[in-house]
């Protein structure tokens, strides 16, 4: 741990965002239906104040209020990625502000979860949510040959544990009889096509997920 910290001082500070970050972003803020961005990471604040510093400007767009760090206090120690609390609570940020301005709240299904590692898949996917996992290389071979495992969400270690309950208000986990509503707390099933495997960010297909983006952006 002590020589991970020295490594994460010297590179941290010099981190760049993956090709067609900056693009995807720009592109969501002006997206037809309005996309709602909001930041769940399991970086604590130390590590993702080091990590993204110097990228004011392309986090920007997550509001102080859409934002929930791996120390936030609402989520429960032991209900990390891989369980789903997370992104729910990441939800229920945006649908407190919708709520506030009279709009309609949105599902965990409506939600499309963009992740690069492997707990992170299972934690969207947990959440009922639907997932693009856009892995580094290395990350990728390691698990040559089961990414239809980690895009369905079974390979992590979560298991549920009643001393551990979940961090995110019940109402948030109800599903009633929506058609497309999946339970929370379970992982996907294999070729579900709720999770896809993205080599790159760059020219990303908004129309798959219904969303249209102005030519002139």
């Amino acid at each position: 741990m002590s020589r991970l910290k020295v490594l994460q001082k010297k590179y941290f500070p010099n981190t760049k965002p993956l090709p067609g970050v900056q693009e995807l972003l720009d592109s969501l803020q002006v997206s037809n239906p309005r996309v709602h961005l909001a930041l769940a990471t399991s970086s604590h604040r130390d590590n993702f104040e080091l990590k993204v510093g110097h990228l004011q400007d392309l986090f920007s767009v997550f509001k102080d209020e859409h934002r929930v760090l791996g120390d936030d206090p609402r989520i429960l120690s032991g209900r990390g990625k891989p369980a789903p609390d997370i992104y729910l609570l990441a939800l229920q940020t945006i649908n407190q502000t919708l709520k506030a301005s009279g709009q309609s709240e949105l599902y965990p299904e409506e939600c499309l979860v963009f992740e690069d590692s492997v707990p992170g898949v299972e934690a969207g996917r947990r959440a009922g949510m639907q997932v693009i996992w856009c892995p580094h290389n290395g990350l990728l071979n390691e698990y040559k040959g089961r990414e239809k495992e980690v895009l369905a969400g079974l390979t992590g270690e979560y298991k549920e544990n009643e001393s551990q309950a979940s961090s995110v208000p019940i109402d948030v986990q109800i599903d009633g009889i929506r058609p497309h509503a999946r339970v929370i707390g379970e992982p996907g099933e294999i070729d579900d096509g709720w999770a896809r495997l993205f080599m790159s960010l760059e020219e990303f297909p908004f129309d798959w997920y219904g969303i249209e983006i102005p030519t002139n952006v």
